[in-house]
């Protein structure tokens, strides 16, 4: 059975794993990704080629998952979020030229619709999306069984969405802050008048599940404004479902308080006195958490390079 080195690069850590083509994970592991203020692409690469150099000799070839817009066929990237390092290069091209091996690259979002669509929670759909809600809120959209990556690669780039049409240049007026992790954490500490600094996920979870009602309330207002954006995607879309990602994502809590306010949502839209017919999509959860970017990376690297 063949095998696959595949990378999922974060701004933290660069995980990589060894998989072969069913997308079975046989060894994992991560590394430290060099911090793009104080580190040079060369830098970067020469960490990649310590993993390379273990597994080059046992693999077809190499998939990539990394944030930022990029041309999946070349892995040329326009930017290329904490990695900014990699911005303007072909990543692809220079990897496979670096290392003698096919090369594919694809952004991180795109990858984790792509792991759902393959063997998760939108296999057997024709038109889906995936929401991830991490530090900002990333995801990708499948259309007629493909991803749909759009002119300029940029399609399924949540955190842009405008969410305040009144004040377009502040930072907090765009979804990425407000369903990012650090919305979340602003949206409870307006509630418990606490610093929203000191909040992670876990913490907020832990509370919430023990019963705070000032931390649920900060929840519920969150869930308020992400469902908006659930119910605007599906308007665009048309879409058979739509699964959440990320790591709040594990949280039964989560899913329960957004169906309830896409719920509360849907009951109040006055065209209902029009119509009573109101198109409402299908929430669940993503089946792969931590390790959807390695399987939507693999994903791609075998029907890009005609694997299949």
């Amino acid at each position: 059975m063949k095998k696959y080195l595949v990378f999922d690069a974060g701004g933290t850590f660069t995980k990589y794993a060894l998989m072969n083509e069913n997308a079975e994970i046989l060894e994992k592991d991560k590394v430290a990704t060099p911090d793009y203020r104080t580190h040079t692409k060369e830098e970067y690469y020469q960490v990649l080629d310590g993993v390379v150099s273990k597994y080059k000799d046992q693999v077809e070839g190499i998939a990539i998952s990394m944030p930022g817009m990029l041309d999946n066929k070349n892995g040329y990237c326009v930017t290329a979020g904490y990695l900014a390092y990699l911005a303007g290069s072909t990543v692809g091209d220079e990897l496979s030229e670096r290392y003698g091996l096919p090369v594919s690259v694809e952004n991180d979002g795109k990858c984790a619709a792509l792991a759902e669509y393959w063997r998760g929670s939108l296999k057997g759909c024709e038109n889906g999306a995936v929401v991830v809600l991490g530090s900002g809120v990333a995801g990708g959209i499948i259309i007629n069984g493909k991803i749909y990556r759009g002119n300029h690669f940029t399609a399924g780039e949540y955190s842009y969405v405008c969410t305040d049409v009144e004040n377009p240049e502040e930072m907090n007026s765009y979804l990425g802050l407000v369903n990012g992790a650090e919305g979340l954490a602003k949206a409870v500490a307006k509630y418990t008048g606490e610093d929203w600094k000191s909040y992670n996920g876990v913490k907020i979870f832990e509370r919430a599940n023990a019963g705070d009602n000032l931390v649920q309330e900060g929840l519920k207002e969150f869930t308020h404004q992400l469902a908006v954006q659930i119910y605007n995607l599906n308007i665009y879309l048309d879409l058979d479902v739509i699964a959440i990602g990320g790591g709040i994502s594990q949280q039964p809590l989560l899913h329960e308080y957004l169906q309830k306010s896409l719920d509360e949502y849907l009951q109040k839209i006055p065209l209902r006195k029009i119509t009573p017919y109101v198109p409402q999509p299908k929430l669940t959860h993503c089946k792969f958490y931590n390790d959807a970017n390695l399987i939507g990376a693999l994903y791609h690297f075998i029907n890009s390079k005609g694997e299949q």
